[in-house]
């Protein structure tokens, strides 16, 4: 059961990411603020939601939040900056977005680089805990897998329709058929040694 408040006195923001681990695509971070009663049965953290599902809380969410804000960093900043500080700005360029400025964000993780003086907590799996972290979670997930859809167009043989820039099995075998393409992050070391980069 996911709790709906860290504390009750001051306003708080659920932030998560989406695709920290993935070989392409950009990293994408949403912040969320819910009102305190807030309540969905199917809300969870996005790994634990089915697909279908995550699309019918996504409208759900943005509707009944009192702000929400998703945004991304691409793969070529990722190579240039590293995974993690690119997880970092996407939420930091999330919470810029917020046309509520919330008194305490609560962080899925267990590292964030400080927002402006705003005080945060870090919780490990709080997207299993906190109803906001777990709303955040269910936008980063669904936005980066809308792009990724978009960007399946353009590469089919890599299946991100499916696998949505994971190293699965297929996704690994198309690299070394086809080498990396635009959206791939380089900086990850996932290509077979005498690979071509087009």
């Amino acid at each position: 059961m996911l709790l709906s408040r860290y504390q009750n006195i001051v306003t708080e923001a659920g932030l998560d990411e989406a695709g920290r681990g993935c070989y392409a695509g950009p990293v994408f971070a949403a912040a969320v603020i819910l009102p305190v009663d807030f309540f969905h049965p199917l809300l969870n953290d996005s790994k634990q939601v089915k697909e279908k599902e995550r699309d019918l809380l996504r409208p759900i969410i943005e509707k009944e939040s009192i702000a929400f804000a998703v945004a991304s960093v691409d793969n070529d900043e990722i190579d240039s900056i590293n995974i993690l500080q690119a997880s970092f700005k996407a939420m930091h360029l999330s919470l810029d977005q917020l046309t509520t400025t919330p008194e305490l964000l609560l962080i899925d993780g267990n590292r964030f680089k400080p927002y402006k003086k705003i005080a945060h907590h870090c919780i490990i799996k709080g997207d299993g805990k906190y109803a906001s972290i777990a709303a955040a979670s269910i936008l980063a997930k669904t936005y980066r897998d809308e792009y990724m859809q978009t960007a399946h167009t353009a590469f089919p043989y890599y299946g991100w329709d499916k696998n949505k820039g994971y190293g699965t099995a297929q996704h690994r075998k198309a690299i070394e058929t086809h080498g990396l393409c635009q959206y791939h992050r380089k900086s990850f070391n996932i290509l077979p040694a005498q690979i071509k980069i087009f």
